[in-house]
């Protein structure tokens, strides 16, 4: 049976079922089409359910010696997983070869993270004299004090602003939402814009609802926020490499380092999993240090 067939059933499911956002259903997707890939150039015709786990290792194998990195091919087998299950759940298949592959182990890379000095910095260098001063003020201080996604972000819409109860309704990965509280000065740098310079930007159609826009009157991608930050980090001499994420990053480590609860933490982020969230506990070394000396009973100096 052509693999295509399975695929696409696949598909159905993830975008159902799942719920999956366009990106992730392509990156599963990519993941199956690289296995069909690999029997297609060894000249097989096996049949997807049919797969064993000794072909798999084969796989993974060939995946390894093309040097990805651990991290890359931890991706490439979640995706056959994934693909696997499926078909246990339609009942294609009786056993699950996945269950026999080991995974790569991964190390967690964290990315930079900004001080409060450092985001002053790059907020501070912003050209407010520019059209898009008052815009790019208020989206760096909305991306830090939300803690939000560069791709929800760009896809804010003023109709998920509840200023007066001082929350943004944010929707997320696999258009799962979420009420994330927004600071004060978060909530007066948008104001500033949606009533001082916004106002005065042709709206096209499509966009009317969208907080953040372009000179022409859309939506802005996520290239160029990227873009507006990394100009920043350049003209303040920033060394750090630094992106969208890096604010988000930022936003928690210092809440958590600030007392926050890491639950809480999980819940504005929006993430699954609280292990994700425990990659942003990465605190320095002298705060851990302080928070022994203060709260370990052995720590105390004895009377």
């Amino acid at each position: 049976m052509n693999w295509q067939i399975y695929i696409k059933g696949f598909v159905a499911y993830l975008k159902l079922e799942r719920s999956l956002s366009a990106n992730s259903i392509e990156a599963y997707k990519r993941d199956v089409e690289k296995l069909a890939t690999f029997f297609a150039e060894q000249n097989s015709d096996v049949n997807p359910a049919k797969v064993s786990a000794e072909q798999l290792k084969e796989f993974i194998k060939q995946v390894n010696e093309q040097h990805m990195e651990a991290t890359s091919q931890a991706r490439t087998l979640s995706g056959i997983r994934a693909f696997y299950k499926y078909l246990l759940l339609e009942n294609i298949i009786v056993d699950d070869p996945t269950q026999l592959i080991e995974t790569p182990r991964t190390t967690r890379k964290l990315p930079d993270t900004l001080s409060i000095e450092d985001i002053d910095a790059l907020i501070n260098a912003i050209d407010l004299s520019k059209p898009e001063g008052e815009r790019n003020r208020a989206m760096l201080e909305t991306l830090y004090s939300c803690g939000l996604r560069v791709s929800e972000l760009v896809g804010l819409k003023i109709s998920q602003l509840f200023f007066d109860t001082g929350f943004v309704r944010i929707v997320g990965k696999g258009n799962k939402e979420r009420l994330v509280p927004i600071g004060e000065t978060a909530i007066k740098r948008i104001n500033g814009y949606l009533e001082f310079d916004r106002i005065h930007t042709p709206i096209k159609k499509e966009a009317e609802d969208i907080v953040f826009l372009n000179n022409r009157g859309a939506g802005l991608s996520r290239v160029m926020v990227f873009t507006i930050i990394k100009n920043l980090a350049q003209k303040i001499g920033l060394k750090k490499s630094i992106s969208p994420h890096t604010f988000r990053h930022s936003f928690a480590t210092h809440l958590i380092e600030g007392g926050a609860d890491l639950r809480a933490v999980q819940e504005m982020l929006g993430h699954e999993s609280i292990n994700t969230t425990e990659i942003y506990t990465h605190l320095d070394r002298e705060y851990l240090r302080t928070a022994i000396i203060d709260f370990h009973p052995r720590s105390k100096k004895q009377l």
